[in-house]
């Protein structure tokens, strides 16, 4: 294939690849660089909330403020709250994919639980846990349908990130190798050029190629969509549940924008390659089609007159051949 400064020489002239070398690298980088960015946030939605660590430990999902637990118009209750810690409860409660995290106002987060694979959170199993013996707290009474509906669509979320961000990580690898220097559409109406050139079978390049990476492109953003789309309404759910009038207690909840941020960002990088992919297997698809057509009327052309020259032909033989025939009777 010729470089961007070198070209094959047919009857005396130069021909020059339609696609340079330079634009093939460009697209290339294009389409590793989108898939290396949205790994990277993929990775950090991921590691989020995992340790008390900077930038870890202010990215989650959700933030349970039970600092103020009984609310203000409770009599004594600026004396009640300042006595919760004794009775096992901690002023906040973050989550992340893998864990949650616990705290206090004046010293920050004290304890990560264990990383678990297919985690979800159980906000009421971990405050009753945590409160000393017959210590007892009000729980809203349609907590218990939220979180059932929370652990399948937290096991779901997980298994949709992670395979999203090793998906990722391939493509950064796999989706440069879909752009060619002889792409279908580099095809010319000069037939020595396309001698030279050899573009690509349309057909096979776009069923055995340039299809199938758009179909594992669109599987990386599918996931990952979904996967943000769910983490998204179901923290939201949780949100709305502790922070309903439904609940005497004074919780607060409070989504984690940098892990929204996050994700969705790696949504819409995850997007982005998907589209150019597909515009590069319309383009494969639909280019070049003045120049096939310039091809279809030159080959129909030689065939019409290659048919006349053998009518023309078939018709001197029989005219001669009857003189022939005239001349020995």
């Amino acid at each position: 294939m010729a470089s961007a400064t070198e070209g094959e020489t047919v009857g005396g002239e130069t021909v020059q690849a339609q696609r340079r070398h330079s634009t093939v690298v460009w697209h290339r980088v294009v389409r590793a660089l989108v898939y290396l960015l949205a790994w990277i946030f993929l990775v950090l939605v991921l590691v989020g909330n995992i340790s008390n660590k900077p930038v870890l430990r202010d990215t989650y999902f959700l933030k349970l403020d039970l600092s103020n637990i009984i609310p203000e118009s409770v009599p004594n209750a600026v004396f009640i709250n300042s006595i919760a810690r004794t009775i096992g409860l901690h002023d906040f409660y973050q989550v992340g994919v893998w864990n949650f995290c616990e705290g206090y106002d004046d010293s920050g987060i004290t304890s990560c639980s264990h990383p678990q694979t297919l985690y979800w959170f159980d906000p009421v199993s971990i405050l009753l846990n945590e409160l000393l013996s017959g210590a007892t707290i009000a729980l809203p009474s349609d907590i218990g349908n939220a979180l059932d509906i929370a652990k399948i669509a937290s096991h779901w979320m997980f298994a949709l990130f992670l395979v999203g961000t090793i998906l990722c990580f391939l493509a950064i690898f796999i989706t440069p190798l879909g752009t060619s220097s002889r792409p279908p559409q580099t095809i010319t109406s000069d037939t020595r050029t396309n001698d030279v050139l050899h573009p690509h079978h349309r057909p096979k390049f776009i069923f055995l190629w340039s299809l199938p990476m758009v179909l594992f492109t669109f599987i990386i953003a599918l996931f990952t969509i979904v996967a943000s789309a769910v983490a998204t309404v179901m923290y939201v759910i949780f949100a709305h549940v502790f922070t309903s009038s439904a609940i005497d207690l004074n919780v607060k909840a409070y989504l984690g924008k940098r892990m929204l941020a996050f994700m969705w960002i790696a949504s819409a990088f995850t997007l982005i390659g998907f589209i150019i992919q597909l515009a590069s297997c319309c383009c494969a698809c639909c280019g070049g089609r003045k120049a096939r057509k310039a091809l279809q009327n030159q080959s129909d052309s030689r065939e019409k007159n290659s048919n006349g020259q053998d009518s023309d032909g078939a018709n001197v033989k029989r005219r001669f051949g009857w003189r022939k025939n005239r001349a020995e009777a």
